[in-house]
């Protein structure tokens, strides 16, 4: 069992991976400018606000998860092929979303299949989910070592992979729905329900920091492809992997931390990693301080793993049994959905106002150094207002401490 839910961690995740951190670069070469790729990302982080009332409404109520997986893949490999074949914005933008809107729906599903085959959780769950991790990894090696990230071939392997995945969903072992006969509402599937908790001002402060916190990340996701393209580096997704095997590092890392620097200490190391790799992206080149590029790109694993990790589990700690399920889902709304989403458009708009245009209207680059030090400023405001606002309540205990 263990096995059969590693491939599919694994292909849920090598998806993703294929096209989402160089769909940037192709769409650029196709002649789209920055604010037309800032919308088009966007698209994926509408997917995730819509995600909740899809499995809430249908795949929770009605049908076996795991042939709701397998067909949200097998639509969204033909969604995503069709895509390749696409030249111009909004014919992408809308297919793209349509896509989103499935493969969003997809991250919830594979958690609750994983989660109804096992007896620990906790214990069994996060050797499953590394596999989405290196999942993603080997299709960044992957698109990077076939050299095609200013190519539409992408986007066909990661639709290949998909409907490999959907027709695989369908032998996975039975995940009946588990609110069959359950009531609902909107209000209770976006979260809504744990807006109470912000009564807490720890808790809103950590609501409204991870709001703002992500529209900087969305300046990474869509544009640090085409950044590290255009400054000439060789087989730039391969090297972006950097990032995700920081990840797994200092995820295993992490009961470490916790128990020797408490929440606040975690988040805002966190968001220092945020500031200080846009600076060093300012800074860097492709050449003597290229280091600068790769010290960057590593500072992924402590930007993530100490910021939404760590604020995952103080939600967990701090929410009441009740409403804790709304709780985390009303802080990935505000995150993936929300907070992108703003920083997708942001950050469309501002590489739009910097690139720079050839005689003929072409565009030839970009003012990268002014780009890049619009998200080190928004980082920077945030971590200063949640260094003030946060009140620390010291170290959690968490389910890693069990394991570890």
């Amino acid at each position: 069992m263990r096995i059969r839910l590693s491939i599919m961690m694994f292909l849920q995740f090598f998806v993703w991976g294929t096209w989402y951190a160089t769909l940037g670069t192709y769409l650029g070469k196709i002649g789209f400018d920055g604010s037309e790729i800032g919308n088009i990302f966007s698209t994926v982080n509408l997917g995730a606000i819509i995600a909740p009332l899809f499995v809430g409404m249908i795949a929770d109520r009605f049908f076996d998860a795991q042939k709701v997986l397998g067909v949200c893949h097998v639509v969204g490999a033909f969604l995503l092929y069709y895509t390749s074949t696409l030249t111009t914005p909004s014919g992408v933008y809308w297919i793209l979303l349509l896509y989103s809107m499935f493969y969003m729906s997809t991250l919830a599903i594979v958690n609750t299949v994983s989660f109804f085959q096992m007896e620990d959780p906790a214990k069994e769950f996060p050797g499953i989910r590394v596999l989405g991790t290196i999942g993603w990894i080997v299709a960044g090696l992957l698109i990077g070592g076939m050299a095609i990230e200013d190519s539409h071939v992408q986007l066909q392997i990661g639709a290949i992979a998909s409907l490999v995945l959907g027709i695989y969903s369908f032998f996975l072992p039975s995940t009946p729905p588990k609110a069959k006969g359950e009531s609902t509402t909107v209000w209770k599937l976006l979260g809504f329900d744990a807006l109470k908790l912000m009564k807490d001002p720890s808790f809103a402060i950590l609501v409204i920091s991870s709001l703002l916190i992500s529209i900087p990340l969305a300046f990474y996701y869509a544009f640090a492809n085409p950044f590290f393209n255009e400054e000439g580096m060789v087989n730039a997704a391969g090297k972006m992997t950097m990032g995700q095997m920081s990840e797994i590092i200092f995820m295993l890392l992490m009961p470490f931390f916790f128990k020797r620097l408490g929440v606040k200490k975690m988040i805002l190391i966190g968001m220092f990693c945020w500031l200080a790799r846009y600076l060093l992206f300012a800074y860097g080149d492709n050449e003597t301080l290229v280091w600068m590029f790769y010290l960057g790109i590593i500072l992924h694993g402590i930007c993530y793993d100490f910021f939404f990790v760590t604020g995952q589990i103080f939600v967990d700690n701090e929410a009441p049994e009740e409403v804790r399920s709304s709780a985390q889902g009303l802080i990935a709304l505000v995150t993936y959905g929300v907070g992108m989403y703003i920083g997708s458009i942001i950050a469309g708009r501002v590489v739009e106002h910097y690139q720079v245009m050839d005689q003929a209207g072409k565009i030839v680059g970009h003012e990268w150094w002014t780009i890049w030090m619009v998200p080190a400023a928004l980082a920077g405001i945030v971590m200063l207002v949640f260094a003030v606002a946060f009140k620390d309540r010291g170290s959690l205990k968490t389910a890693s401490d069990d394991v570890v």
